[in-house]
């Protein structure tokens, strides 16, 4: 035995002085020679470093143990590597240096955990605890923790760091599992001491050997770096994790690797304790991995995961597997060395084959052309005069043909039709409520004259035809706030209009100039949602409150003088108990129809029908209810007959600046500059949003956007529609949306129960016109639309309100705080953050839209509802950080909306939009 112990010793010296094969680098593919790579190896192949910018690794093994002195958690090394393994004894000897062997088990246990494990690549951070941090966060991003393990992981890996001579002090260690107190605990399975201990760290006979040091620590090259790995359990982990971290710099973590050694990675493996599941053994599985020449260059060189995966995998496809078989001599198993060097020359041979470049051309990688983030980004700034501008004309208008022929398709025209009623309804129901507030100064008159005249235009001029100009929530509000501060101040509204619209077109002149639109990236949903949350809370507001004032001019008495149907000077009986069901039953009818598409009921494609046209369905189904009774009186929708003003006896088809009835004041005429400020945030807002949510790279889109051009035709057309009193439109964000979604065309899905795939949109301009010619030829239909009563059109706000709640995570995280957490839903801000953090960001947001409802509610201070909103972007982007970590922002302000082209059950494109209709 002594000689054989002598033997084994002189091998391993020969070893550490020498490496059998040259480094990778080093290496030239020569299919012509092969056998050069067979050469003997010299003693200075050990100093050649692999690649530029990498290093020899040492690689220290921590196990998560407690001490038996104190009974405190710790971390203990366990064994290291320079090339060979070193494991520590229980009595704090170290072992013999060995040749690491593996079994089957950690092997394709370290596979499998890798593969979903989490990889953090050149982390800047320079202390333990702020790659903890980053760890930590990572981890719950990814759902391999739930937010609530946080904290205490974060303790663990903080924990102490101790060595071989720390052992004695300690009074030795044992094995140990960490709970969600934090205390250490007995292990529930048996701990058996490990084979290498067993085979490596018994002393010399008799035991007279004193404690001897490390034998291979004086090998490790001056220009190592430290690779640091962490095992341990918990019983609170659900799974084993896995952490692989490389630093940007090398650096020495405080107290964690014995020598001043810099680390560069860091693995982490914990998890729960599990039967067939030995965390030592895993430990030693990727200490190995990481003191292995080829998958240590793959290490430093590793872009994502998947190359550190395939690595890996390289790994196992060059190591043997000896089966639990009697080999009938020593000589029998040295056969088997040919062998590992075969698979070692086929390892350390480079591969000949090179990347194509060409294979790159031409694929799309991130979105067609005109795509926000693709090869052609319209929000890229040129850095010139109109730059982007002129950029959007030369993507656009030479796809003006195809435009054209494209839209000679029957989907075209089935899309046509739908998206007439779709514009036509909130036209009506806009125009009736503009109206009303104007005191019919505009009304449903000249908002289809404004909304055919402009759609027309745009239709014919914009670079994406497929957004859908018209009349929206946030505008309406505007109109009603400017009307009342232009009577407090005895100024004509009309007028102050024509002058903001010279404002608007003199700002979006100066916002395209500059290639403004790019601002639309620092608009968060943080933002969006507040403003889609207020204009909601608008919607129903002003739906009851309509509603109670039907109820106080028309209350419920016993007794009644009247008993007509022309309206009187006193109340009448029935009147605010029908409007109140005609509300409703409209209301009631647009929901239940807008959910009919999902149900089980008749075929698919009648389903889709009944609930695409839901609206215009509930319109008529309630039109017709008030039709059959007689003799109740409701008030009804005031439409001129054909294209008429609203009220010809208070203005006329053009507003002069100067003034209808007296002289405009000149100080106006430059304040009219802040509204005019405040309604181009407005418009900004909604129509650059709308735009990136049609041009998302998921819905195929080939032709392109423009940001820039199509914002000054909306903007523009919109002052020069003030100087004849008509309405600003925006892009209409719902109605945009279902207009591209039903111009897709879907293909048959691949495979069985595999989602369909967009085959092709059908980007033109035809559908857009007709919709808006449509739309102004609805102006001979005044004697059918003078039939609606305005409790109908109550009811169409009041669903307006509520389904555009329904993509508004905000709402979502309102309703959650109702909600006890194990009824909490499986999506990313919740699973990722810890609940009251969740609460927190709800609450702040609540305090805005608070304050954005006061802002609103006073005269003086309404017009600068706009202004205020904008605020809420320096909110998220400076304060915001500093209660929240990244992870947390990411998950609670992402934009994870995706577009919806087939409805799931209770998902349309009210859930695609955060933005208010």
């Amino acid at each position: 035995m002594g000689d054989s112990q002598e033997d084994y010793e002189e091998g391993l010296e020969e070893i550490l002085e020498q490496e059998e094969y040259e480094d990778p680098v080093v290496l030239v593919a020569q299919v012509e020679e092969p056998e050069a790579h067979l050469t003997e190896p010299t003693a200075t192949d050990y100093h050649t470093t692999s690649q530029p910018g990498t290093h020899e690794v040492y690689v220290e093994l921590h196990e998560l143990v407690m001490d038996e002195k104190n009974q405190e958690l710790r971390w203990m090394e366990a064994a290291h590597w320079v090339r060979l393994e070193e494991n520590l004894g229980q009595d704090g000897a170290w072992g013999r240096p060995h040749l690491s062997y593996l079994n089957f088990w950690s092997l394709l246990e370290l596979q499998r955990t890798f593969a979903k494990g989490t990889v953090l690549l050149d982390l800047s951070e320079t202390s333990l605890a702020g790659v903890a941090n980053q760890l930590l966060d990572r981890f719950i991003y990814e759902e391999q923790i739930r937010p609530q393990d946080r904290d205490e992981l974060l303790r663990v890996l903080l924990l102490r760091h101790s060595h071989a001579g720390d052992l004695e002090a300690l009074g030795g260690v044992k094995p140990t599992v960490v709970t969600r107190s934090g205390e250490p605990s007995e292990p529930l399975l048996p701990q058996h001491p490990s084979l290498e201990t067993k085979l490596f760290c018994e002393q010399g006979e008799g035991g007279t050997e004193e404690r001897s040091p490390s034998g291979i620590l004086e090998k490790i090259p001056p220009d190592s770096e430290a690779t640091l790995v962490l095992v341990g359990r918990a019983t609170f982990l659900e799974r084993p994790v896995l952490g692989f971290v490389r630093l940007q710099e090398a650096t020495e973590l405080e107290n964690t690797v014995e020598l001043p050694v810099p680390v560069r990675f860091l693995l982490v493996l914990l998890g729960p304790e599990a039967p067939h599941t030995d965390y030592t053994q895993l430990g030693r599985a990727a200490a190995t991995l990481m003191s292995e020449r080829v998958f240590r260059m793959d290490a430093y060189l590793a872009q994502n995961r998947g190359e550190l995966v395939r690595s890996l995998e390289s790994f196992l496809d060059c190591s043997l597997v000896l089966p639990p078989s009697d080999a009938p001599s020593e000589q029998a198993l040295l056969s088997l060395v040919p062998v590992q060097r075969e698979l070692l020359r086929r390892r350390y041979l480079p591969s000949t084959a090179k990347p194509d470049p060409s294979f790159y051309k031409g694929l799309d990688l991130n979105g067609g052309p005109g795509v926000p983030g693709g090869p052609d980004d319209p929000l890229q700034r040129t850095g010139k005069l109109f730059g982007g501008l002129v950029r959007d004309i030369r993507r656009r208008y030479p796809r003006y043909l195809s435009d054209i022929t494209d839209s000679l398709s029957p989907q075209v025209l089935a899309a046509v039709i739908f998206i007439y009623f779709a514009a036509l309804s909130p036209a009506v129901t806009f125009g009736g409520l503009l109206g009303e507030k104007t005191q019919n100064l505009m009304g449903v008159s000249e908002l289809l004259i404004s909304t055919a005249v402009q759609g027309v235009l745009f239709a014919l001029l914009a670079a994406q035809p497929l957004l859908v100009v018209g009349f929206s929530g946030p505008l309406l509000v505007f109109e009603e706030s400017f009307l009342s501060f232009c009577n407090d101040n005895k100024l004509e509204y009309l007028v102050g209009r024509v002058w903001i619209g010279f404002w608007l077109i003199l700002l979006v002149v100066l916002v395209v100039a500059f290639e403004g639109s790019f601002l639309v990236r620092f608009i968060s949903r943080y933002t969006q949602e507040i403003f889609s949350f207020l204009i909601s809370l608008i919607f129903m507001y002003e739906t009851i409150i309509k509603l109670v004032k039907i109820f106080q001019a028309h209350p419920l008495q016993p007794h009644y003088r009247h008993n007509v149907t022309m309206k009187p000077k006193g109340a009448l009986p029935n009147t605010a108990l029908l409007s109140l069901v005609l509300m409703a039953g409209t209301f009631f009818f647009a929901m239940t129809l807008r959910k009919f598409k999902n149900s089980s009921y008749f075929p698919g494609k009648l389903r889709r029908v009944i609930g695409d046209f839901g609206v215009p369905i509930s319109i008529l189904i309630m039109v017709t209810v008030d039709f059959f009774v007689q003799d109740t009186y409701t008030e009804k929708l005031k439409v001129p007959k054909g294209v008429q003003l609203s009220d010809a006896s208070a203005r006329g088809w053009v507003i002069h600046p100067l003034g209808l009835y007296s002289e405009f004041p000149i100080w106006m005429m430059f304040a009219s500059a802040l509204p005019a400020l405040l309604v181009f945030i407005l418009i900004f807002l909604e129509s650059q949003i709308t735009t990136l949510i049609i041009s998302k790279p998921e819905r195929k889109l080939i032709k392109g956007s423009g940001f820039h051009l199509d914002l000054l035709l909306v903007i523009g057309m919109g002052g020069v529609a003030a100087l004849f009193g008509m309405p600003w439109l925006s892009a209409t964000t719902v109605r945009s949306v279902t207009h591209a979604n039903a111009l897709t065309v879907m293909g048959k899905a691949s495979t069985p129960g595999a989602a369909a795939q967009i085959q092709e949109v059908k980007e033109q301009r035809l559908s857009g016109l007709l919709v808006s010619v449509l739309v102004g030829a609805s102006l001979y239909m005044g004697p059918i639309l003078s039939h609606i009563p305005m409790a109908v059109l109550f009811g169409i706000f009041l669903y307006m309100g509520v389904t555009s709640l329904s993509g508004i995570q905000l709402f979502d995280r309102i309703l959650l705080c109702f909600k006890p957490p194990k009824y909490h839903p499986d999506v990313p801000y919740v699973k990722r953050v810890k609940t009251w953090r969740m609460h927190l960001f709800t609450g702040i947001q609540i305090i805005c839209l608070a304050g954005l409802w006061a802002v609103k509610s006073f005269p003086q201070t309404s017009l600068a509802l706009p202004f205020v909103l904008i605020l809420t972007v320096p909110l998220r982007r400076l304060l915001l950080p500093l209660i929240f970590r990244n992870l947390e922002l990411q998950c609670l302000d992402a934009d994870d909306a995706k577009p919806t082209f087939d409805e799931e059950e209770g998902q349309d494109e009210y859930d695609e939009v955060v933005m208010p209709v």
